[in-house]
């Protein structure tokens, strides 16, 4: 991956300026082989950190570029090509992407990045969508192994033209 996790210049609009982004979190070193199935076709994958190991983004990026963030379980090898924070811009929305862990109330979370008009985070493994002071506060939940009483979750988001949408799928 010659340009790291740091992608945002590439990808590829659905139609027009519409784009469908792949949104994932908290693999844990585990890519099912749902998420190919369920990211097909996406413009761009965000990764809210917890991703255990090197291959998932490089796996990742044969769907389409991905930005990534470090998660509070990522070890060095991945720090050093992620960052902890990542604010981007697909199809003229602004977005910032965090793990999480450095926030104890995600509410607060829309004048922490008050530019954003999508925030992404993981951490909690529990899928979240919420639009909070006219940001869309965004979890995916949690794509790696299961863990008792939480679903296992992708997102999608739909950017573009008018408000950010978001809907979780199940793996």
């Amino acid at each position: 991956m010659d340009e790291g996790c740091d992608r945002t210049r590439h990808g590829r609009p659905l139609a027009g300026d519409r784009w469908l982004v792949g949104v994932i979190s908290d693999t844990h070193g585990l890519l099912r082989p749902e998420v190919f199935e369920a990211f097909s076709g996406v413009s761009h994958i965000l990764h809210a950190g917890d991703i255990g190991e090197t291959r998932i983004l490089e796996e990742l990026s044969a769907l389409a570029p991905v930005t990534a963030v470090w998660g509070n379980m990522d070890d060095l090898a991945i720090r050093g090509m992620t960052k902890e924070v990542q604010r981007i811009d697909l199809a003229g929305t602004a977005i910032a992407v965090i793990h999480g862990h450095q926030y104890a109330d995600y509410s607060a979370l829309p004048s922490r990045f008050p530019e954003a008009r999508v925030i992404v985070h993981g951490h909690t493994h529990r899928p979240f969508r919420r639009r909070i002071s006219g940001t869309l506060v965004l979890n995916p939940g949690s794509a790696g192994p299961r863990r008792p009483g939480a679903p296992v979750t992708v997102a999608l988001l739909r950017i573009g033209k008018g408000d950010p949408r978001a809907r979780h799928v199940h793996l």
